[in-house]
């Protein structure tokens, strides 16, 4: 009669039951028990997230354990049909001439544009492959964000008691008659709102700017503060260093809020209706050619209503005798 125990393996091990003797098991086995203790052992040292270090696992007790391969798939748990695959290479050849094609026709067009092209040139693809491509490729367009402003403190307008106390900057645009955009940078003091100088160009960049404040140093001075709005120009590291270089405080208004710098918009209006909107300009040499005019005879002639309808230099020469009498 015969008894049943159990093996270390978790396999019965059939009893005598007359001597009581355990039968011996194969030795083979035995040594497939310990090799399977040793490689279960091997694999709960690691832990295989991944189908990758699984697959990795699988290849190590293949090679230096002996295992089986369908024995070290059911150890780590793995499908074997996942351990035996290989991918294949993606052949997206057609995809890259598509888009290069695409985009040399249209260059300033996005990915979703390109990819709604394709489809109606008849081509299936998926639009998940279709963006793979277009971002190995780097055909992305960059974004251009809005550069962020820092808190801009309301500033009353405030009427300057002297000259070269404040003087505000501005620009305006408008075209030629062959439809060429061009720019006017007006400058003018507040305390008699004279023009001291229009500068037009195709261009007016922050370097520009500062070449103008330097010709104007050298002919009236530079004044105390400068107040203008937040555009790119005047936002610019080189103007606020050459601001700072020649002690002058820059202030700028609140975004949106264009009363704020007043005078230089009372300014613009006349210029748009008497000078931009009254002429056709077919070079750039004729708008400096009457703007030169009009500033003179804005100057020297245009009565103003806020300076008691004298023209801006009447205006200081007024004021200048004035504070010699009250001198003398």
């Amino acid at each position: 009669m015969e008894t049943e125990v159990w093996r270390s393996g978790g396999q019965r091990c059939p009893t005598d039951a007359r001597t009581g003797r355990r039968e011996q098991p194969a030795q083979k086995d035995v040594c497939q028990s310990k090799l399977d203790a040793r490689s279960t052992q091997r694999c709960s040292s690691k832990k295989a997230l991944t189908p990758a270090e699984k697959g990795s696992l699988v290849t190590h007790m293949i090679m230096h354990h002996g295992v089986s391969h369908r024995q070290a798939c059911k150890m780590v748990q793995m499908p074997r049909s996942t351990q035996q695959y290989r991918p294949k290479l993606k052949d997206d050849t057609a995809v890259i001439e598509a888009l290069e094609t695409t985009v040399q026709k249209h260059p300033s067009t996005g990915f979703w544009q390109c990819h709604h092209r394709l489809r109606l040139d008849g081509h299936r693809w998926n639009h998940k492959r279709v963006y793979r491509v277009y971002t190995g490729l780097q055909l992305n367009i960059r974004r251009r964000s809005k550069k962020r402003l820092p808190a801009r403190v309301k500033q009353a307008l405030f009427q300057p008691e002297a000259l070269n106390q404040v003087w505000s900057l501005d620009f305006m645009s408008d075209a030629l008659w062959d439809g060429r955009k061009y720019r006017l940078l007006n400058i003018i003091d507040d305390y008699n709102r004279e023009i001291l100088h229009i500068e037009s160009d195709l261009s007016l960049p922050a370097a520009r700017v500062i070449r103008t404040l330097e010709l104007l140093k050298t002919t009236r001075g530079l004044p105390q503060m400068i107040r203008v709005d937040n555009g790119p120009e005047f936002i610019s590291y080189q103007l606020d260093a050459w601001c700072k270089k020649n002690q002058i405080t820059l202030v700028f208004i609140q975004p949106g809020k264009p009363m704020q710098n007043g005078y230089i918009e009372r300014l613009n209006g006349s210029v748009r209706r008497e000078f931009l909107n009254a002429y056709v300009f077919n070079t750039l040499g004729e708008v400096r050619n009457k703007v030169s005019e009009w500033v003179e005879d804005y100057n020297l002639h245009r009565p103003h209503k806020a300076l008691g309808y004298a023209s801006p230099i009447v205006f200081r020469e007024q004021q200048k005798q004035m504070t010699e009498n009250l001198k003398s």
